[in-house]
């Protein structure tokens, strides 16, 4: 395949793998290159700046494709080092940075003035009209049906990003409920130029994630995500447990929750035991919609592939009914 992302960024098939918190590491990034596609790192999954160049390093012996990092900067009460942490970026000579948070902003000339592309993640039109004029190269656009946060707006991908790719100039990469040829040629036929999947690579034989959790994502439909945090106005979707259950649950009692008082619920640390361990109930495990799409545990290189292939079929198929 040949169009604006597979020159922009050096690959084979304008697929990305999203920055996965505790599953973007250097076994899954290099898998997903070497199977044509755009691997990342996630930046904030190492500890430290210099643990994050040490997995820039590791990832490199494993692939010599292109693969990205991916930093998200949102305002928290203790902060990392984010600065330290692009700098290690910059320094290991990595060729794609994907941004996602308004912090971003701050890092965005330090970044570009190192020749790094940066594809920057946006859930509204108006946030990537704004990234386009700080001079990102791609937006990847987010749609409720996304895991992870979606923003507080529910615009679906069906709507979001034929409206992105109206109003902008730069290629845009269509995210959220994609996991398979088909939704790659609708994100296609409505304009994007690529597509970028999380949960549907958690669910491959590369990804370092235990096979319990692969397997609940596997037996999930569409209806197994939750949202949680709607009322505190960072809404999440996750995958539908115990504890995202509970969650929602004290969420809608009366009078609300505090995040206080769900904090030993949803603790990153928790979480990332769940996943290691293969617990699918013991903590919160991000997911999107798309798990209703998903019905093997393939290898990077078959889902690849197979997602190319399908993708020409539906798209020939449609054309021909045009006659």
């Amino acid at each position: 395949m040949k169009n604006q992302i597979c020159e922009l960024l050096g690959i084979q098939y304008p697929i990305i793998q999203g920055g996965m918190q505790w599953v973007g590491l250097a076994e899954m990034a290099s898998a997903v290159s070497n199977a044509g596609g755009l691997g990342m790192l996630t930046g904030l999954s190492q500890a430290t700046p210099e643990d994050l160049t040490k997995e820039i390093e590791r990832c490199r012996t494993m692939t010599d494709k292109p693969f990205g990092v991916n930093m998200t900067i949102f305002p928290t009460i203790n902060p990392p080092p984010y600065e330290a942490y692009i700098d290690a970026i910059i320094a290991s000579g990595v060729t794609v940075v994907e941004t996602a948070g308004n912090g971003a902003i701050k890092f965005m000339p330090k970044i570009k003035a190192a020749g790094i592309k940066i594809i920057h993640k946006c859930v509204a039109v108006r946030h990537a009209v704004k990234a386009e004029s700080l001079g990102v190269d791609a937006i990847s656009i987010d749609g409720f049906e996304c895991a992870g946060h979606p923003g507080e707006e529910d615009i679906p991908g069906l709507v979001l990003i034929p409206a992105a790719v109206s109003a902008l100039k730069i290629p845009v990469i269509a995210s959220g409920g994609i996991g398979n040829g088909r939704g790659m040629a609708a994100a296609l036929a409505l304009g994007a130029q690529g597509v970028n999947m999380g949960t549907r690579f958690c669910a491959t034989q590369e990804a370092p994630i235990h096979a319990n959790i692969k397997q609940a994502l596997v037996d999930a439909d569409e209806r197994s995500t939750n949202l949680i945090f709607r009322t505190l106005n960072n809404t999440a979707r996750v995958l539908k447990n115990d504890i995202s259950d509970e969650v929602v649950s004290m969420e809608n009692r009366a009078g609300g929750v505090e995040f206080g008082e769900i904090r030993h619920l949803v603790a990153g640390a928790r979480g990332r035991e769940a996943i290691r361990e293969g617990n699918p109930n013991d903590g919160i495990v991000t997911a999107g919609m798309v798990v209703g799409l998903i019905h093997d545990i393939p290898s990077c290189a078959d889902l690849l592939d197979r997602m190319v292939k399908e993708a020409k079929e539906y798209l020939d198929r449609a054309s021909s009914q045009l006659g």
